[in-house]
């Protein structure tokens, strides 16, 4: 559904903190589905672990929270050039780790909106094997870029 190219237009991110690289599913104000091509070259990697590449638990967070922002930017009215404030996170889970190479599925479900507050719980899956769950809380800035 939207490219690389379209999630810089909705996204103040850039490299190396874009996080994620397509959204192939959603549905304005319920649900958001994007992918994220995990390559040996990610910035992170230098330093987590050079022997031992894994990506560190908080960019995991962090690319499900870019998801939720996509699907926030979306479902609002009127918030070109707001910026998506990430509030908190609850319950989150980590079950494995991710290696160069794989290719994260990042799901996140809308629990609540009382705009401009959301809550969202978020999945991320490598192969269809659940690798973190969390509960993020987000809003959506009046502030402009």
């Amino acid at each position: 559904m939207l490219d690389i190219l379209e999630i810089q237009k909705i996204l103040p991110h850039r490299y190396p903190f874009l996080l994620i690289d397509q959204i192939t599913e959603m549905e304005l104000g319920k649900k958001i589905v994007g992918i994220k091509n995990v390559t040996a070259n990610e910035a992170f990697f230098e330093g987590h672990y050079p022997n031992c590449p894994i990506m560190p638990e908080v960019m995991i967070i962090e690319a499900l929270a870019q998801v939720g922002g996509v699907l926030a930017f979306k479902s609002a009215k009127s918030v070109e050039g707001c910026l998506v404030y990430f509030l908190s996170i609850d319950k989150a889970e980590f079950r494995k780790t991710i290696i160069p190479g794989n290719q994260i599925i990042l799901q996140m479900e809308v629990l609540q909106a009382r705009l401009p507050y959301w809550k969202l719980m978020g999945k991320a899956l490598v192969k269809e094997e659940l690798v973190c769950q969390a509960e993020l809380k987000a809003m959506i800035s009046n502030q402009k870029i």
